[in-house]
């Protein structure tokens, strides 16, 4: 029989031997990739050039398609409609190519060669070109993304930046096109950072990061709160008023905080070898599958909040939390924030948390008296 030092050194050289097999069909396909991509982009340019400024006739693209298939038989990914696909990847990316005349502000000149395009338009011949692009263009992540995630981008964005932006989550998460277009859908890009938080750097699931991301705003308004009880007595009993504004109208909360809330308990009781806790407000949302601990403030972020509310966090996963539920995140909803004093600080916790801010229905007073004439001219209208 193997001892079970056989067995650590035999499962060792498995792992070792899949990883280099696994990195080994990845270098594969991204080579393949590339070399698709040289030839979609070659091929678009040349339709472009020639269908554009009228050298072929109408129909020219259909007819070219199907001798194609005639001339090689099989021939698969050459439709009319995947050559206007292809035709539409160069069209919409024409500032990355430094012989065409199209100037653009976006990219810098920078001159890289890169894979096959057409340098000079004619009826025989696609040839190489080189291309211009800036240094913070992710080409790595370009690259190594197939041309189906390529068009998604291209039909429902329209910014550089934004395009770079999925591009590289396309490329670092392997996205299939269902994930990526969910992903644009719901506007990752616009919420990749909508309030302080260190979710990315905490959930390993990037577009579960993301759907938490966007699950929270940076500012609520909790117009509900009585807040003639505030400012009366001790910010602790300030805070509890808070609190309890919430509970008795946590119908309203959900629906300022957003869908698939559902309530858990307020002043909820967890304790760890003899210590007790007792967070502000739990719950859990379905969307997320995970329970969300809400901490509240009466008062400015101070960074000693999130050790607490870490702490919390740390107890729920290890004595609340379900096997089939994903760790619990972290709300602190304080009076006000430094966003960029926040995000410096939270990196270093390893619980997913954010920081947000809150209003309530005085703050909006104030606001609408700003807007207001001034008393004098109010009572001559009057």
């Amino acid at each position: 029989m193997e001892s079970q030092q056989e067995k650590n050194l035999i499962g060792t050289a498995v792992q070792a031997i899949k990883q280099a097999i696994l990195q080994s069909q990845l270098r594969a396909v991204k080579a393949i990739n590339k070399e698709q991509l040289a030839l979609y982009f070659g091929i678009g340019r040349y339709v472009s050039e020639n269908s554009r400024k009228m050298n072929w006739g109408r129909g020219a693209i259909e007819t070219i398609s199907e001798l194609l298939r005639k001339e090689l038989p099989g021939l698969k990914g050459f439709s009319a409609p995947s050559l206007r696909k292809m035709r539409t990847f160069y069209e919409e990316w024409t500032c990355l190519d430094a012989n065409s005349f199209v100037q653009t502000n976006e990219l810098t000149d920078i001159n890289k060669k890169m894979f096959v395009q057409t340098n000079k338009t004619s009826d025989r011949e696609i040839m190489p070109v080189q291309f211009s692009m800036s240094d913070d263009f992710p080409i790595s992540a370009f690259m190594s993304i197939g041309f189906t995630l390529h068009y998604a981008i291209l039909c429902k964005t329209k910014s550089i930046e934004e395009r770079k932006f999925y591009i590289q989550l396309a490329a670092d998460y392997r996205l299939k096109v269902d994930d990526l277009e969910k992903a644009i859908m719901q506007d990752y890009y616009s919420h990749r950072a909508s309030l302080p938080n260190n979710f990315t750097k905490t959930i390993p699931d990037t577009l579960q990061a993301y759907r938490t991301i966007q699950m929270f705003k940076d500012d609520y308004l909790l117009d509900f709160i009585n807040t003639e009880e505030l400012f009366v007595r001790d910010k602790d009993r300030d805070e509890r008023v808070i609190e309890q504004s919430i509970v008795h109208n946590v119908k309203e909360f959900i629906m300022t905080f957003g869908k698939d809330f559902t309530f858990v308990g307020n002043q909820y009781h967890l304790e760890k070898f003899g210590h007790e806790m007792f967070p502000d407000l739990l719950f859990f949302n379905r969307e997320l599958a995970a329970l969300v601990c809400v901490e509240l403030k009466d008062g400015p972020f101070i960074p000693s909040y999130l050790g607490q509310l870490s702490a919390y966090l740390r107890i729920l996963d290890d004595e609340v939390r379900k096997p089939n539920e994903n760790p619990s995140i972290g709300i602190l909803l304080c009076k006000s924030a430094d966003k960029k004093f926040v995000e410096y600080i939270i990196q270093d916790y390893d619980k997913p948390m954010g920081v947000a801010t809150y209003k309530t229905s005085a703050d909006m007073d104030d606001n609408m008296k700003k807007l207001l004439p001034p008393l004098e001219e109010l009572k001559k209208l009057l």
